[in-house]
């Protein structure tokens, strides 16, 4: 099977750890989502480990992309490096984990400055399902990075 990843890349004034804590910190993920969609995790605290999960309320609606409306979805982290990778899948009421994945790749520049990536990886979904999931657009990636880097800055 061939990669399908999207990915976003964007340099941004601020360390490491910094974007870290704000991207392992779910309930930031309320304003770090550039869909345009209505994501909250009020609940949820920083997460440290693989295995974690945190839920996040969806309404699809505002992108007028697919009639799914409101929905939940079940996060659940894949992969965590302190101040380097954020990963997480999604599950949802009907299926365990779904196959792709979301994540926030950090690579220190110096002191001051990171890249950051932002990605979804489509490349371990079930072949059946490709037809039914349309791939996440690269601007909705780019939207994202562009919202944290308000974030991180304050600007």
């Amino acid at each position: 099977m061939t990669s399908e990843r999207i990915e976003a890349t964007r340099r941004i004034a601020a360390p490491a750890s910094a974007i870290f804590a704000i991207v392992s910190n779910p309930a930031g993920h309320v304003e770090i989502d550039g869909s345009g969609m209505l994501v909250a995790a009020p609940d949820a605290s920083p997460v440290t480990e693989v295995g974690a999960t945190f839920v996040m309320d969806m309404d699809r609606e505002p992108l007028g992309d697919i009639p799914m409306g409101k929905y939940t979805v079940t996060n659940h982290v894949t992969r965590i490096e302190p101040d380097h990778l954020f990963e997480w899948g999604i599950s949802v009421a009907d299926r365990p984990q779904v196959g792709h994945l979301y994540g926030w790749l950090l690579d220190p520049v110096s002191d001051t400055e990171t890249d950051v990536t932002n990605y979804c990886d489509w490349s371990a979904l079930p072949e059946e399902y490709k037809s039914r999931w349309p791939i996440v657009p690269l601007e909705m990636m780019e939207r994202s990075v562009e919202n944290l880097e308000r974030i991180v800055t304050g600007a």
